[in-house]
């Protein structure tokens, strides 16, 4: 089967290739999947380059989440069956013409998702409700959080405004703002405005910020708790500035605050499947709606993952790029 292979770690663009790799054989408890589509995320590209939290055996093929057809299904799959159309993340080898994923991980998708929807459905949105529940924020409460133009970031405030948790959208970029804004996304702010800190504060008035989220680490960490409420909790949730959490330690005390890591891949595969499904049907319903909105910025072949992975298509990109099969 075709599959883009590396085997090296190091920059995606330069140690993947077009490889011809066996086709898997499902065990008892595992289905086969011929992929359709496949996204490519930021989590993938940082396990290629051998910096995540998990690292394969090399040489290995790339890619964690698609949409697809049951192919095969193991001796002790009774739910599952073949031609049945899934989605599946938090898995490995998606990045071929066919897959292996353990069955718990595996759910079917309705006719009113299309493929473009369903191959980006589970990994970045799940991640965002399971944020909003590992904070356990409610309804009329306030959490902020950086890096908020990401995928997880536009998810979080779209879903959030759905459960009526309250967010505010830090981003770095005025154009980034605007584009949240057509989104329909409220109370984002941009640190390129001197007063963004203050800002935050005539948004919330008096009430606190229960929750942040921080996705770049370094100084952004201690901007996100200063402004926290007391009792709140910071949770960090990926690292783009590649820098350690700048935490101010007597604000720690005297906020009485809590610092958490949260890492998607453990608590998505590790979670109790019926609390999972709840999940995914709360997604589903919100993408058929149309109040979910999962854009694409481009689909190419698996012959082009070279290109697709390159700077030049990921930086500044406005969706998530899929490869097709």
């Amino acid at each position: 089967m075709r599959s883009a292979l590396y085997h090296h770690f190091g920059e995606p663009s330069n140690v993947l290739s077009l490889g011809d790799s066996p086709i898997p054989e499902p065990s008892i408890n595992e289905v086969r999947i011929k992929t359709i589509l496949a996204p490519i995320h930021n989590h993938d590209l940082s396990t290629v380059r051998g910096t995540y939290g998990y690292k394969p055996s090399l040489p290995a093929i790339g890619g964690s989440e698609a949409v697809g057809i049951i192919d095969a299904v193991g001796k002790k799959v009774k739910k599952l069956k073949v031609g049945d159309r899934v989605s599946v993340a938090n898995v490995h080898n998606t990045w071929a013409d066919y897959f292996i994923a353990p069955k718990h991980l595996v759910f079917p998708i309705p006719d009113s998702l299309d493929d473009e929807v369903a191959a980006q459905l589970i990994a970045m949105p799940l991640s965002s409700l399971m944020l909003l529940e590992f904070l356990d924020l409610r309804y009329g409460e306030w959490v902020m959080h950086n890096a908020a133009n990401g995928a997880v970031g536009k998810n979080l405030a779209i879903l959030a405004a759905e459960r009526g948790i309250n967010t505010i959208s830090i981003v770095r970029r005025k154009d980034a703002k605007a584009e949240m804004e057509r989104l329909g996304i409220k109370n984002t702010v941009s640190t390129d405005d001197d007063d963004w800190q203050d800002q935050i504060k005539d948004i919330v008035g008096n009430q606190p910020i229960k929750g942040a989220i921080d996705s770049i680490g370094g100084e952004a960490s201690g901007e996100l708790l200063s402004l926290l409420g007391t009792g709140g909790t910071i949770v960090a949730f990926s690292a783009l500035s590649g820098k350690p959490m700048a935490l101010n330690s007597g604000q720690l005390i005297f906020k009485e605050a809590a610092a958490k890591g949260f890492w998607g891949t453990k608590t998505s595969t590790s979670m109790d499947v019926d609390r999972k499904q709840r999940l995914i049907n709360e997604l589903t319903s919100r993408a058929t709606s149309g109040k979910l909105q999962l854009p694409v910025e481009g689909i190419y072949d698996l012959s082009e993952v070279t290109k697709a992975v390159s700077k030049e298509v990921q930086s500044g990109k406005n969706g998530k790029v899929l490869l097709k099969l």
